[in-house]
């Protein structure tokens, strides 16, 4: 708001305040949730353009329910409210626990990123005994057997098919995915809404940069003085594709091993088979260099070293046939060895610890011999979620051990 100046921030308060007192009654639409909790002027602000970059549909073709999910009780009040309390504590102790999760600004992160962390894993199940099939894609499912369920999983290369038996399944394979797979009876209704189900194609594409432009870290004191504080930034401009930058030096310092370069992540939304992502690699590398020299962020020059990832499914969306996925999670309750996690195993767009916390859940079941699988559906359903109280005197800001 000090940014947008005094005009634009009583027009921003003024339409604040009129949702309030006057709000959209009929909230279906995502674009009814934003307005009747932020007002029209920072919806069109802010909202909007960026909400429909990672969608790709308009607000209004988006349920509200999407806005329940990840954006709960935040509002302008509880932003400005942190605002205030952020100014007057310091920073030596970060207390989350009454912070709305989307305005959390200190919380552990892996030293190497978060696939350290199923790095360490993937090691603990080795040690234990356990093997992992990498590259495997699961193109069977028998579900007829009360004692066990039969799996199948080929690799994509050599074509060989192998075969399990286990006890218990814990998927967290896409939904739509899942009910193809499955061999044994499936019920037309429950196979045409796995079908209506929406996802959201990802595209990261990195770039090792000499600097950022002088312009933007000029009054920037964060060392090195050459980038910027943030860990990531939002790209509301509609005449740009990219949706996200991510700063990975801030997020923590071994992510780059020459500390005086900087790493960046640009993040592109779109669907399989769009024009982004057919474009070839380095096609789209240069396409999106191109945008952070229009976004004024760097010169081409500065650019050394790039790479680019593209990952299927990164989104369940909730459009399509979402409104009727009650008719699969029933049907798939029925199956008492067969256990339903994560972002895409549910089809529901969790945070990291939220998905972990739907397996921690499933194996506690197990472990008891609970059948009802509600505790599970419901993790991350609460209106009032909070990160847990984290004391900095004790945890460092980025844990790198």
């Amino acid at each position: 708001l000090q940014r947008l100046g005094l005009v634009s921030t009583a027009k921003i308060l003024g339409s604040y305040f009129t949702s309030k007192f006057h709000p959209i009654r009929d909230e279906r639409s995502l674009e009814d949730f934003f307005i009747n909790r932020f007002g029209h002027e920072l919806y069109a602000t802010f909202f909007k353009d960026y909400t429909e970059k990672v969608w790709g549909v308009a607000c209004s073709d988006i349920p509200a329910s999407w806005g329940a999910q990840r954006i709960k009780q935040l509002s302008v009040i509880s932003i400005l409210k942190q605002a205030l309390l952020s100014a007057l504590k310091s920073d030596r102790i970060v207390d989350t626990k009454d912070v709305e999760t989307s305005l959390i600004t200190r919380f552990l992160y892996p030293k190497y990123g978060p696939g350290q962390l199923w790095e360490k894993v993937a090691q603990k199940i080795v040690d234990k005994g356990g093997k992992i099939l990498f590259q495997h894609k699961v193109t069977g499912i028998d579900l007829s057997s009360n004692d066990h369920i039969t799996l199948h999983a080929q690799h994509p290369l050599s074509g060989k098919v192998t075969t399990f038996k286990g006890d218990y399944v814990i998927s967290s394979m896409p939904v739509k995915d899942l009910i193809r797979a499955i061999s044994t009876g499936v019920p037309a209704k429950v196979k045409q809404v796995a079908d209506g189900l929406k996802y959201r194609d990802f595209i990261t594409v990195g770039l090792l940069l000499k600097q950022l432009n002088p312009n933007i870290t000029k009054t920037n004191n964060h060392p090195p003085s050459h980038t910027l504080p943030d860990n990531w930034i939002y790209v509301q401009e509609p005449d740009v594709k990219v949706g996200r930058l991510q700063i990975f030096n801030n997020w923590s310092p071994a992510m780059v091993q020459d500390p005086n370069k900087i790493w960046i992540g640009m993040e592109y939304f779109c669907n399989q088979g769009d024009e982004l992502w057919n474009m070839e690699d380095d096609e789209f590398i240069s396409f999106a260099i191109d945008e952070f020299v229009k976004l004024g962020f760097i010169q081409k020059s500065d650019v050394l070293d790039c790479m680019l990832i593209r990952m299927p499914k990164a989104y369940p969306a909730y459009f399509g046939t979402y409104d009727q996925f009650h008719i699969i999670r029933n049907y798939v309750n029925r199956f008492d060895r067969l256990f339903l996690i994560g972002r895409n195993g549910q089809h529901r767009y969790n945070n990291m610890d939220h998905s972990m916390l739907t397996a921690m859940t499933s194996v506690d079941n197990i472990i008891h011999h609970i059948a009802d699988k509600e505790n599970i559906w419901s993790v991350n359903t609460e209106t009032d979620y909070h990160e847990s109280t984290i004391n900095l005197k004790k945890d460092p800001l980025i844990k790198t051990d």
